[in-house]
């Protein structure tokens, strides 16, 4: 009932379920923009899928969705890359959504209110309400009838951006789950594995080959006396076009100029350290002498054990005698000085339990209780403590967490298991220890139960100055990109940075319209968008990014359509050679050639295969000889039972061969012919997998989203 609750009080807030889909390989969530849906009637588009617009708000407002739930997750707003990322999935997903339900729809597969109903009530695990603290019986571990009948009624009554937020976490994830699942349990059952693909299959594996056989390989020729044609390209391309369809894309060189720290900078910055030692083995007061000089490591009032120190340096600055400082060292970028404040025993593992009062779910930020009313109820539980109430019994009635059944009880954890506030309690103060601790998961009431295995703990400051570029370093590399960036062309730009001693990089792979990164330059989207409205030869203005201003150019524009020779070139260039290497190694071999003939031309050996029954129609390769598909099927032939087979141009190359028999393995018993049955019912049902794939290749999608981003 608390979800209900929840959309009553904050509206459009939203806490999206997550149902994990394998079949299309990414999450589907939200399924529809109309009807009483928000974000579906704003004219700007971002996009089409047969017909149908995706619009913009719409996608933005998926989009930060996404971005919300990754905050509450990690407290952080997501980085430029991480959005670009984000942006990449919504499309896809979007995408997805309208295909499949589409299809879904022609086929008569739908959700109907009283599947709804009937899952909100069950015990499912897709059951979004489960997920929902309050809406099962202790006793029991199920929903609560009384409070499921209760948020059913308020889904009912729900309108506007409630009836939106009821739909985003419930409905659509639901709708989702139930269609695909009867799409796929659809597509399983139409799998037939008929009686004459059974005798088919039979005969293809029970009967296997004996076959003499020579192997020229292409390699008897050298690469270097066989040239192949932009013509000849052209020609397989047209043949085989669907095998070098090419999305518009741009071909790009850049050159960088770093504004990283210089060596100057790095032993300005050591120096600024180390002349900070005096002052701060003099100063009794540490944490104001960290905070005054801005130190990039906070300082730490608390004793830890040495271990939980992650620098290298830690055993020789614990080895310092009191309040010596050491260093400077470098850590994680940064020049430090360290100085010992304390040191004092402290256990290696505690034992406690606690009574938890929440605030907000640090999950999703919903408000369980108010601030005031989870510290008041929190004081008056260990205010009963104290005169003599029972702890295990008021965890019973008041805990939120699982360990209420235990008491409250935690086991026994070690340093840094628990947040700080309740470590800290726990690890520096003695058995026997209460007190109410507030952390990001409300107020606990603690008790320590038990210390074990004393350890020295430290107390340490430390200063750092972060290793970062001087003005100076990051206007240098700023006007050697600057000056780089004047030149009129590629060939200009190439001879410039050739007297600076710098090479063009030419970025990895073509660059798609909505990419974001190039190469190893990350958060580029501005340097892309930049190569799709310039032309071939260009050169760019500076782009910063990252640690570096980027020049670039743009080397070639691919259209959509079909690759030209020189793109298609690396994809088919070794088959058309091999080809012309078989007709010369057939022209060498004459006339009607034998296997002895053959031998005798190439200097190679007449070899037996299949001797082992492992030469059947259904083989992938053949043993000494690889994967070479023409010699099998021509290992089956009757008229090379009789004669030597004509060459036989194959993957590696020219072969000739004589069967010399063929025959039936032994029957499979009943039991294994079954096995094989079932198995090959498997198989088929797994390549099913793909179905979506199939959808989208038929799908009109149209993508927009370069306009905007």
């Amino acid at each position: 009932m608390q979800i209900i609750q929840s959309i009553r009080d904050k509206g459009a807030a939203i806490v999206i379920v997550v149902i994990a889909l394998s079949l299309i390989g990414f999450i589907l969530m939200d399924s529809k923009q109309g009807g009483n849906r928000l974000f579906s009637s704003m004219s700007t588009k971002v996009g089409k899928v047969n017909g149908e617009n995706i619009d913009l708000t719409y996608f933005n407002k998926r989009v930060k969705d996404n971005e919300d739930m990754q905050q509450q997750r990690t407290g952080q707003r997501p980085t430029g890359t991480q959005t670009y990322q984000m942006r990449e999935q919504m499309w896809n997903q979007i995408v997805a959504e309208k295909i499949f339900f589409a299809e879904a729809e022609k086929l008569g597969i739908s959700f109907t209110s009283a599947e709804l109903s009937s899952i909100l009530k069950s015990n499912d695990p897709n059951n979004p309400l489960l997920q929902e603290q309050g809406m099962t019986d202790p006793a029991t571990g199920k929903l609560d009838p009384a409070k499921v009948q209760t948020a059913l009624s308020n889904i009912k009554k729900a309108k506007g951006e409630q009836l939106d937020a009821i739909n985003t976490q419930i409905v659509d994830p639901l709708k989702l789950n139930t269609v695909v699942g009867k799409y796929s349990a659809l597509l399983n059952a139409s799998v037939y594995y008929p009686s004459w693909m059974k005798e088919k299959d039979n005969a293809e594996t029970k009967n296997f080959a004996n076959i003499s056989y020579v192997s020229i390989p292409y390699s008897e020729i050298s690469d270097s006396t066989v040239k192949v044609t932009d013509a000849e390209v052209d020609e397989y391309v047209s043949k085989h076009k669907d095998l070098f369809k090419q999305e518009k894309a741009r071909v790009i060189s850049y050159a960088s100029f770093s504004h990283l720290a210089s060596g100057d900078d790095s032993a300005r910055i050591r120096n600024y350290v180390s002349d900070l030692k005096t002052a701060f083995a003099a100063d009794s007061n540490a944490k104001s002498f960290v905070a005054k000089n801005t130190s990039s490591i906070e300082f730490d009032d608390t004793y830890k054990p040495k271990a939980k120190f992650s620098i290298p340096e830690i055993d020789t600055i614990v080895a310092q005698p009191m309040g010596t400082v050491y260093g400077p060292f470098v850590d994680k970028g940064s020049f430090v000085i360290a100085k010992v404040l304390g040191s004092k025993q402290l256990p290696d593992s505690v034992k406690a339990r606690h009574i938890l009062i929440p605030v907000n779910d640090p999950r999703t930020g919903e408000v369980k209780n108010a601030d005031s009313t989870a510290q008041k109820l929190a004081d008056s539980i260990y205010n009963a403590i104290i005169g003599g109430a029972d702890f295990a019994a008021l965890a019973a009635k008041y805990s939120s967490d699982g360990s209420k059944d235990k008491g409250g009880d935690l086991g026994t954890y070690g340093y840094g298991t628990m947040v700080p506030e309740f470590n800290d309690f726990t690890f520096e103060n003695p058995v026997g220890s209460r007190k109410v601790v507030k952390t990001q998961f409300g107020y606990h009431v603690i008790e320590i139960l038990n210390q074990k295995d004393f350890k020295p703990a430290y107390k340490i400051a430390f200063v750092g100055k972060e290793i970062t570029p001087s003005d100076v370093t990051i206007n240098n590399a700023s006007l050697e990109a600057t000056k780089a960036s004047a030149e009129k062309n590629k060939a200009d730009l190439e001879k410039y940075l050739e007297k600076k001693g710098i090479h063009l990089t030419q970025a990895a792979g073509n660059i798609k319209e909505n990419d974001f990164s190039v190469g190893s330059l990350q958060d580029a989207r501005s340097l892309i968008r930049w190569a799709f409205e310039s032309k071939v030869g260009d050169v760019s203005e500076p782009f910063s990014i990252g640690d570096q201003f980027v020049v670039a150019t743009v080397d070639k524009i691919l259209t959509e359509g079909t690759q030209d020779a020189v793109t298609a070139r690396p994809g088919c260039e070794v088959i058309i050679r091999n080809r012309k290497k078989a007709e010369m190694i057939i022209k060498k071999l004459g006339n009607n050639p034998t296997l002895e003939s053959a031998s005798s031309v190439y200097n190679k050996p007449v070899l037996v295969a299949g001797m082992d029954s492992s030469l059947t129609l259904s083989s992938q390769i053949i043993n000494g000889l690889g994967v070479e598909a023409k010699v099998i099927g021509a290992s089956f032939n009757k008229e090379y039972q009789t004669k030597v087979s004509p060459a036989i141009a194959g993957t590696s190359g020219v072969y000739l061969i004589k069967v010399n028999s063929v025959q039936a393995k032994p029957a499979d018993t009943p039991e294994v012919a079954a096995q094989q049955a079932t198995a090959k019912l498997n198989t088929q049902r797994s390549q099913i997998g793909n179905w979506y794939d199939g959808l989208k290749k038929q799908a009109s999608i149209s993508d927009n989203r370069s306009e905007y981003y």
